[in-house]
């Protein structure tokens, strides 16, 4: 990816819109009551995999009334572009003991599936109650590994997406909703 050089050449990267931000909450509402009547009032661990998820868990995080305590785990497998490097790192990880949560693991995308494949196995090792997967987006056409997450609020083609979120050489994060990238 070439560097951003004006608010021009950085709106000009947009190529469309493909969900909006009306649909994003609306099917986080949805998701939050999902996630209430699947724990019953039982409390969660709530596991952001930054950076990407962030966004998304800040607002399942207020979608949900079940007690919710958050934490964060960093795993990466972009590095400045648009194809996975195929190299999933845990570059941050929990810093408490799981043994005792039921773990909601909030993810931004699922796409080749060896990053959560990897995070999901290493959490099972540490032997949580429960253990989920949530997804923002998942992307089943280029799934590398046998991965399905247990919930996922949007299916999309292949295409390189941006924003609530979602970034490109760290760009983009701060839209409202889901975009094409176009690298033109």
């Amino acid at each position: 990816m070439k560097a951003i050089s004006s608010i021009e050449d950085f709106n000009s990267r947009i190529k469309k819109i493909i969900i909006t931000k009306e649909e994003i909450d609306e099917a986080i509402k949805k998701a939050g009551k999902e996630i209430d009547k699947l724990y019953d009032g039982r409390p969660i661990l709530l596991v952001s995999i930054l950076k990407g998820a962030f966004v998304f868990m800040a607002d399942i995080c207020r979608a949900v009334s079940v007690p919710c305590e958050i934490g964060f785990m960093c795993a990466k497998s972009y590095y400045e572009g648009t194809q996975s490097s195929g190299v999933v790192q845990i570059t941050m990880d929990l810093d408490r003991d799981i043994s005792g949560y039921h773990v909601v693991i909030i993810e931004d995308i699922v796409d080749t599936g060896r990053t959560l494949n990897d995070i999901v196995q290493l959490l099972k090792g540490r032997n949580p109650i429960s253990l989920h997967v949530i997804t923002l987006l998942d992307k089943p056409s280029r799934r590398l590994v046998d991965f399905t997450p247990d919930m996922s609020l949007f299916t999309i083609p292949d295409l390189f997406v941006i924003g609530y979120g979602l970034d490109c050489g760290e760009y983009y994060r701060s839209l409202p909703y889901i975009a094409e990238y176009s690298e033109e």
